[in-house]
């Protein structure tokens, strides 16, 4: 397994060369000065924190937190087209596994100045981004927040055109060690060539924040990390070494790319990752340039405009956190953040009171095992929940933007899609009113003639129930379901009798541009069920459980 060869380095995985004149000196955007009210807002992380502590029940200050989610962070990986792009196209398989390693290295120096940490993704929370490429082609990003405890963000990259595809899950565990924080980046990330039908497994570095506490903070990348594609033999062992107390260098790597069939080194990779990484042919002794991280500009996604945005999407989610953020408001940032964090608090609480399990709206679980569909892709946990299967690119494009809007003016026409989550921050209750009585079930749960289409599981894929905030009696046996993946479009709604919060159910769009991106192709295969039957109850919630411990785990518990 992946996770393996992150806690043993391969047999040669020895200290590479590299420029010790570099990087000895922390320079002023790698390091962050604490000032004295600053200060006093570490003093009250102090007092939360012990030795081995997990950081993601701690508050920590506004000040460090970087303005965008962790979701919108992991674009980072894709940022630069110039390296990712061209993969596909080199036919010698041993130079294809060197670009590989060069555009996974390529993306590490990409940080705002100081030590930041980007916002911790809430449960359900949603992001999606597109890159316009030179050629006119495009790629499309998809990510959810599928766990908070554990925390796990699952995401989704495809370049049709380019026939390149990503599906990953980071999975961080946070740590406090003294005057340090660490994030143990757990998680791989599968990049398949469609192709020549190679995957490459792909393991990531820790983060390290030193002088957390005391002294200047300063951000280094730390541990070993791999490159792995079965299809050729070939794996890359990436070391990331943090600054030792008596030597060493900043941002410095080394490491090797080796044939396992031989076990043999084939290349040595060194530099820093945020200057020049050079890498040197161990049959021919030549050394050369693989990537200048120091004159690379990194290509951020595209989003939709915030009004065309849901509540839970992260840009519109955390915009108050973020523009006060950026604005250096500390007392609102944390205020709005506080807020947030209360919602998924309150929302937690119910989905216990009221027995509803959660699960991701886009994402599924990974069909794993021994004979399963994705076998050997199980540290993945959860993967984009439709399948993007059509014969031509075209094609593809079509059914990857069916399964959310990406692009501006576009709504998706999902198949029996999950109902749009329509919380906001004023509909969720505070904890002043959240033990108040509650209301009447409104016009959401009105009989099934209300809206023409096949029988949905009520608590399905949401995150609570808020028109009825206590249990309902169990309700009559439901139809069994269609076989999945269905591919008949459901009927038009009667737009004059059903609630204005059900029409979202299979959402129409006016928009001419979808409409011709959309016509004759046949929806894509939205596979919404995580049970045998495809339902669920909620007297018989669905079990859970852990992919890496194997025990069953609540993401409401808070």
């Amino acid at each position: 397994m992946v996770h393996g060869l992150r806690r043993h380095s391969l047999t040669n995985s020895t200290r590479s060369s590299v420029d010790e004149t570099k990087g000895d000196q922390v320079t002023r955007e790698d390091e962050t000065v604490i000032d004295s009210e600053q200060g006093s807002m570490l003093m009250h992380i102090i007092s939360q924190l012990r030795p081995g502590a997990d950081l993601s029940r701690v508050t920590l200050p506004t000040f460090i937190l970087e303005p965008r989610s962790m979701l919108e962070r992991i674009t980072n990986f894709m940022a630069h087209p110039d390296t990712l792009l061209p993969m596909t196209k080199i036919e010698d398989p041993i130079q294809r596994f060197v670009a590989v390693v060069r555009f996974y290295l390529s993306g590490w120096h990409i940080k705002p100045p100081g030590v930041k940490k980007p916002l911790n993704p809430i449960l359900g929370e949603i992001f999606t981004g597109y890159w316009d490429y030179p050629d006119g082609t495009r790629g499309y990003y998809i990510a959810e927040q599928t766990s908070h405890h554990p925390p796990k963000s699952s995401y989704f990259y495809m370049a049709p055109e380019h026939h390149i595809r990503i599906d990953g899950t980071l999975k961080p565990r946070s740590k406090f060690l003294g005057n340090s924080a660490a994030s143990m980046m757990e998680g791989i990330a599968v990049m398949k060539f469609m192709n020549t039908g190679e995957r490459f497994f792909v393991t990531q570095p820790n983060m390290y924040a030193r002088g957390i506490l005391f002294g200047k903070m300063k951000y280094e990348l730390g541990d070993h990390s791999y490159v792995r594609c079965p299809e050729m033999g070939l794996v890359a062992d990436l070391e990331f070494k943090t600054k030792g107390y008596f030597g060493g260098t900043y941002n410095a790597i080394g490491g090797y790319i080796k044939d396992i069939k031989t076990d043999r080194n084939l290349f040595e990779l060194s530099g820093l990752w945020n200057e020049e990484m050079y890498i040197k042919d161990l049959t021919t002794g030549r050394k050369e340039l693989l990537f200048d991280a120091s004159r690379a500009k990194e290509t951020p996604p595209k989003s939709r405009p915030l009004e065309e945005q849901e509540e839970r999407e992260s840009q519109k989610l955390w915009y108050k956190v973020t523009d006060a953020i950026k604005r250096k408001d500390q007392d609102t940032a944390t205020d709005e953040k506080s807020r947030i964090e209360d919602m998924q608090r309150e929302e937690a609480a119910k989905r216990v009171n009221t027995e509803i399990e959660w699960s991701p709206q886009l994402f599924r679980r990974v069909q794993g095992g021994h004979g399963g569909s994705e076998e050997g892709e199980e540290d993945l946990d959860f993967i984009i929940n439709a399948k993007v299967d059509g014969k031509t690119p075209a094609e593809q494009v079509k059914q990857i933007l069916q399964i959310h809007a990406i692009l501006p003016g576009q709504t998706p026409k999902r198949q029996f899609s999950i109902p749009t989550r329509n919380n906001s921050l004023e509909r969720i209750p505070t904890r002043s009113s959240f033990n108040q009585t509650p209301e009447p079930p409104t016009q959401l749960h009105q009989e099934p003639t209300q809206l023409p289409q096949e029988p949905q599981p009520e608590t399905f894929g949401s995150l609570i129930d808020l028109s009825d905030p206590v249990p309902r009696p169990a309700a009559a046996p439901q139809p069994a379901p269609l076989p999945q993946p269905i591919e008949v479009a459901a009927p038009a709604p009667d737009l004059a009798s059903t609630p204005a919060d059900t029409l979202q159910l299979n959402p129409q769009s006016n928009n001419s541009v979808e409409h011709g991106l959309m016509k004759g192709i046949p929806p894509s295969k939205l596979l919404h069920s995580n049970s045998k039957t495809g339902t669920t109850s909620s007297s018989s919630p669905l079990k859970r459980m852990d992919s890496e411990t194997g025990a069953e785990f609540q993401d409401a518990i808070s």
